[in-house]
């Protein structure tokens, strides 16, 4: 699946990659320490049964549809003020010809370049307070999401009725040119992470050239350079008439208001020729067929696959359950024979991945380094086999079934986004003719009977297979030359476009734009606070959307208790927390989790350590008594040391060998230098640090840092806060720091002194380089007062409207997306400029990030527009901020980690209220300038030396397996 525009941060600006399907419904010897008392014990307890589950999944809706054959969908959710508009067209990549693929992704990002009446489809819908607008394209469809302020939904159906009716003239030469620039780089992008290439040979190897699902959704470079203003042309009036598509408003908005909101804006469209159909029938191999490649990757990889049956087949959801046992569950029949038992491998999964016409099934397992490949691949199908043979057990069903009608009641906060409710509507009602047909999955998964899964997996994973190895050494394959129709080694490429002069008119009137209602004032649960009888300081923000619990034990800690010295002793021993306690084995662990349809988690941010639980709230007491085990009473036995310790370092090696992790690996030594916290290379750290680790130091870290004295517990949802404290007492009450001294951190100590600098760190084989420049800041994140600063980055890179992105995404298209940050820890801030970039324009991209740093606000202040989409724009958008449990629990811990009180969020719209341009301004020029950056450069030195050497800066290089 490709995004109009990926999540772009220090953390991730990758190529976004189909996700496994859910139905969317988708001993040692060792001495023991004591165990805490058996009130934080996880001795099973009654749990929800399925069926009362499934049914607390609804989302009731009318359907309506318009003269021209526009279906639309309502859904009412009165939770909060805001509509989720999702439009979905009837037509993806597999609708496209030969010579041309990639081009439904192309023409999506071409929807968002303005219409005859929208001159640009961002900003009057940020400055109305809509989420970025997005847009994604896969096989099957092409769809397009925003979530606006209920007062602003009107403004949404205009645009989306303008580009939907009056598309073409505006689409001209230059918009095309930009826009295909934009793709090239996002494609560039996903095949130059490790594995990238993957994601064409599973398709060339399952289907013959020519089947509609064989050719990527990203298409060939050699295709997208042929696409032309006159293919434009016809992909619209072929595909985008109203009569192709299913509009959802769900959120704040009833029927009977839509109706005439709707007819307004699209009942003139006229109607357009019905998507013509494809024959894209599931593929049966003639034999068992393998590829073996290298690529630069740290670990061998080894991929079995076949072609499955369509969304509505009867197959679909016993294979979906039967794949989920095999390895999505966290206790999977592969985690737990090859990664916990036999540990030939680092990392399992299986899933299908659903589409309207056929589905992909899949297993693969990352080896662990020093095992034979032979050897785990034999163990790898011979787990499968077993599965197909005699299928799963009852009580793997449950518990997977369990997972997922858990995962659906989370998504029942959304109403829109890729994610939320309007697309499980539309995409029930375009594949399976029915908008409800995520019940009668979920119906059906809670019904699955073994024999019904083991025959579908005799059906389907008993037909040969396709089985792909990739093992480590040079890239051989040229990402560029994969992805297009698979005949390019036989038939010439497709001629470049020619660009061709086309006139471009109006062919419609003008159109006025609807007024945008004011907005509330925002609803922010309040925060409840009490203490355990032990002292452990609890806050709670009741929230009754749905039945489920999130709750976050955070401790003072983090990656900075560790420092360079110690990186990644903090993550192991979090790491281990779920992988056997005094009482229970990590399978055990596991099981339970699936059982309780809960999920824990742990993990550590820069300055604290987390563990967190989402549960249902009738399952509330069994899992807070799991989690208690788990944070409380971790064995650390040796074997899973071990085990545990090999997965960190694999992980390790991933992260060296992809070119984000290895700029994120090189700037906190760089700008923190190593007697600072936060100079350490990251939470996975150093392999000499991680190898040295043995089960009593792990002890030893877990006594110091997580302990009752450090802790506080933080939870939002469906209960009170009697019923909480009650249930909390229980699990926590009785725990007892430990008498030796807790841990501390010294995030006053000096940073080196800030100067340019220009690192780079040479990556062969890459079609692009990744940027990240950085500076620290002389301000800490606790410093009140701040939100200035914030709103001028949000100027200059932090958004799609950004400057950074506007310049050198959309208007020279060298990069996929390009973000600025501020770093939000306890100790000193940093800003950072983060974005990966076509090889050929690394020079250039740093030249342009320099010129836009120093322009703001030198020669270029913040101007009216821009002042009003991060100050009333941002008021406007608070409501979609905290939709979710999830986002209102991260606000709740934010406010606590930088000492900002309960209600901050409240007070946001005055503070940006009083925030004007010359603020603004003053921030940037204190904070925000291009000097004294270091710019890390990770990229293939053959091409970019030269470039580099004309920026007239002294050149530094690192070596990647010295990070």
């Amino acid at each position: 699946m490709t995004h109009r525009l990926a999540a772009a941060s220090l953390s991730a600006l990758a190529l976004a990659l189909a996700a496994p399907f859910t139905p969317s419904l988708a001993e040692s010897a060792a001495p023991k320490p004591a165990p805490a008392p058996a009130a934080a014990s996880a001795a099973p307890q009654p749990t929800a049964d399925l069926p009362t589950l499934v049914s607390q999944v609804k989302i009731p809706y009318e359907q309506f549809k318009l003269d021209n054959g526009l279906t639309v969908i309502v859904h009412e959710d009165r939770k909060s003020p805001i509509v989720g508009v999702t439009v979905y067209y009837r037509v993806g990549s597999k609708s496209e010809p030969r010579g041309r693929t990639g081009f439904a992704h192309l023409f999506e990002h071409l929807m968002f370049g303005g219409s005859e009446n929208v001159e640009n489809f961002d900003i009057p819908l940020e400055a109305a307070g809509s989420t970025s607008t997005n847009g994604s394209t896969w096989y099957d469809r092409t769809n397009y999401v925003e979530t606006v302020p209920t007062g602003a939904l009107d403004l949404a159906l205009f645009m989306e009725s303008d580009r939907m009716g009056y598309l073409l003239g505006a689409v001209t030469q230059d918009k095309l040119d930009k826009q295909r620039g934009v793709v090239q780089n996002e494609k560039r992008q996903g095949d130059n992470a490790p594995y990238g290439l993957v994601r064409y040979l599973i398709s060339d190897g399952l289907l013959p050239v020519g089947h509609p699902y064989r050719h990527s959704t990203i298409g060939s470079l050699a295709d997208l350079d042929a696409a032309s203003l006159t293919d434009v042309r016809k992909w619209f009036t072929d595909n985008y008439g109203p009569n192709n598509v299913v509009l959802v408003l769900a959120g704040d908005i009833d029927a009977k208001t839509a109706r005439p909101m709707v007819e307004r804006w699209f009942g003139s469209i006229p109607r357009g020729p019905e998507v013509v159909k494809t024959d894209a029938q599931p593929v049966t191999l003639a034999a068992d067929k393998r590829e073996t490649i290298t690529d630069q990757v740290p670990v061998t990889r080894i991929m079995r696959a076949w072609t499955g049956p369509s969304i509505n087949d009867p197959d679909a959801v016993p294979l979906a359950a039967g794949l989920s046992v095999l390895g999505g569950l966290a206790s999977s029949r592969l985690d737990n024979a090859l990664v916990r038992g036999d540990q030939v491998a680092v990392s399992v999964s299986a899933y299908s991945q659903q589409h309207e016409q056929l589905s992909f099934l899949q297993a693969q397992m990352d080896v662990k380094p020093g095992v034979d490949p032979a050897v785990a691949e034999a163990k790898f199908n011979a787990i499968i086999d077993e599965l197909i043979a005699r299928g799963p057990t009852q009580d793997e069903l449950t518990r997977a079934a369990t997972q997922i009608v858990s995962g659906n009641i989370d998504a029942l906060e959304q109403v829109g986004g890729f994610g939320g409710k309007g697309t499980t509507l539309a995409e029930g009602l375009l594949y399976s003719g029915d908008p409800g047909y995520y019940r009668k999955q979920l119906d059906e998964v809670a019904r699955l009977t073994p024999a019904q899964v083991q025959a579908a997996l005799q059906r389907w994973l008993g037909k040969p297979a396709y089985t792909l190895v990739i093992e480590p050494g040079e890239r051989k394959l040229d990402g560029a030359k994969l992805g297009g129709w698979g005949d390019e080694a036989t038939t010439p490429a497709p001629t470049p476009d020619a660009k061709a002069p086309i006139e471009v008119t109006r062919t419609g009137p003008p159109r006025e734009y609807p007024a945008v209602a004011p907005v509330g004032a925002l609803t922010f649960p309040a925060v409840e606070t009490a203490r355990l009888s032990n002292g452990m300081e609890v806050s709670l923000a009741r929230r009754t959307a749905i039945p489920k619990v999130s709750m976050a034990i955070t401790f003072d800690a983090g990656n900075a208790a560790d420092g360079p010295a110690k990186a990644g002793t903090q993550s192991l021993m979090m790491g281990l927390l779920d992988e056997g306690t005094l009482s229970l084995t990590a399978e055990q662990i596991a099981i339970e989790q699936e059982r309780l349809g809960a999920s824990i988690s742990a993990g550590t941010g820069t300055d604290t350590s987390t563990v967190q639980l989402s549960a249902l709230t009738a399952n509330l007491a069994p899992s807070l008594a799991l989690m208690a085990d788990i944070v409380r009473n971790p064995a650390f036995k040796p074997e899973d040391v071990a085990r545990v310790k090999n997965q960190q370092l694999a992980g390790i090696a991933q992260e060296r060998a992809n070119p984000i992790g290895l700029a994120q690996r090189a700037i906190g030594p760089i700008l923190f230098g190593p007697d600072h916290p936060y100079g350490g290379v990251g939470a996975r750290g150093l392999p000499e640090v991680v190898s040295a680790l043995d089960s009593d130091a792990l002890r030893a870290e877990h006594a110091r840092w997580l302990r009752p004295d450090n802790a506080r517990i933080t939870v939002v949802g469906d209960i009170t806060m009697p019923d909480l404290l009650a249930a909390l007492e229980k699990s926590f009450g009785d725990w007892k720091a430990p008498a030796t001294a807790k841990g501390s951190k010294n995030l006053d100590a000096a940073v080196p002194a800030a100067r340019p600098r220009l690192v780079v760190i040479d990556r062969p084989n890459s079609p692009q380089s990744v940027l990240l420049a950085a500076r620290v800041l002389p301000i800490r994140g606790t410093q009140g007062g701040m939100e200035a600063l914030e709103l001028a980055n949000e100027v200059i890179g932090d958004g799609f409207l950004s400057r950074l992105n506007m310049d050198l995404r959309e208007d020279k298209g060298w990069t996929y997306g390009i973000r600025s940050g501020l770093t939000g820890g306890v100790g000193p801030r940093a800003f950072n400029v983060f974005t990966p970039v076509q090889s050929d324009r690394t020079a250039d991209s740093i030249k342009a990030i320099l010129g836009n740093l120093s322009a703001f606000p030198a020669t270029k202040g913040v101007d009216q527009t821009e002042l009003q989409r991060v100050t009333e724009g941002n008021i406007r958008g608070l409501p979609n901020r905290f939709e979710t449990n999830g986002q209102v629990l991260g606000a709740v811990l934010s406010n606590q980690l930088l000492g900002r009180p309960n209600d901050y969020q409240r007070k946001l719209p005055e503070i940006y209220r009083a925030i004007d341009a010359n603020k603004i301004d003053a921030a940037a020029r204190e904070y925000l300038g291009s000097e004294n950056l270091v710019i890390v450069v990770v990229g293939d030195r053959k091409q970019i030396d030269e470039q580099i050497a004309g920026l007239g800066m002294t050149v530094e290089y690192l070596e990647a397996d010295k990070l």
